[in-house]
């Protein structure tokens, strides 16, 4: 590892430090995650701090939003409008939280239906909308909104007439429960397919459970990118010191602490 501690590192030592192969590393400086190596009298490639702290960026963005994402970030970054990189930070932020939002909702519905047979429905034969409606105890037009709003979307006769087949059913009784349980229809945009496609409450669980750990980890992910961009750009100040820079510096710093 002496290597890594000296100013001028090779395309290895980057490899090494940051858990890529030397071609992947030549290939983040070709897509600009990286800034231009300088080069030897050779033409060998020569690597800084910065590079090493770029490298350790994009691992941890790429983990936390996706390659695209994290590529962009980091070439904002090195043409130096930080600002811009901070409020692209931000927006990946802020859906991370929108997803959370939503797992929440999916698990507090999960727990609402967990007390739900869906799998009672024992009638072999489809129901009309009114016999739907008035077994629920709703009206028929709660129904045409749930299907305007894409929750259940009954077979049509061929008179176009809504017929509700017996898994329809159990959809809409869900619905019809969540509903009453406080859950808004854009809630349930998110949590109905979620439900539909579970294989039974213990399967919606540990699916939201799988869920819940790919968030907590893009979530950690983010935040090792956030300290390793405040690197890059100190890396960055100490190549080409602005004291203008200062101060988007210690926002980055901010935001990975």
């Amino acid at each position: 590892m002496k290597n890594l501690k000296s100013r001028v590192k090779r395309t290895v030592d980057i490899a090494r430090a940051a858990g890529y192969s030397v071609q992947q590393v030549r290939n983040l400086e070709r897509d600009g995650v990286l800034p231009p190596a300088t080069r030897t009298a050779t033409g060998h490639r020569s690597y800084g701090e910065i590079h090493l702290h770029s490298a350790l960026a994009y691992r941890a963005l790429a983990a936390g939003t996706g390659p695209t994402e994290a590529k962009r970030i980091l070439r904002t970054v090195h043409t130096g409008a930080i600002d811009e990189a901070l409020a692209m930070l931000d927006a990946v932020h802020a859906r991370l939280h929108t997803e959370r939002v939503e797992l929440r909702h999916a698990q507090r519905a999960a727990d609402a239906i967990s007390a739900e047979p869906i799998e009672a429905v024992h009638s072999a034969d489809a129901m009309t909308i009114a016999e739907l409606a008035e077994a629920l105890g709703v009206r028929p037009s709660t129904l045409r909104h749930w299907d305007i709003e894409g929750l259940v979307r009954p077979e049509r006769t061929a008179q176009g007439a809504r017929r509700y087949t017996p898994t329809q059913v159990r959809d809409v009784r869900i619905v019809h429960q969540l509903r009453k349980a406080g859950y808004r229809i854009e809630h349930l945009r998110t949590v109905i397919p979620q439900l539909r496609h579970a294989d039974g409450a213990g399967d919606l669980h540990s699916a939201l459970a799988a869920r819940d750990a790919n968030i907590t980890a893009r979530a950690g992910a983010l935040l090792d990118g956030a300290a390793a961009l405040s690197a890059v750009v100190g890396a960055a100040d100490a190549r080409s010191p602005d004291p203008s820079l200062l101060g988007r510096t210690r926002a980055v710093a901010i935001r990975a602490a």
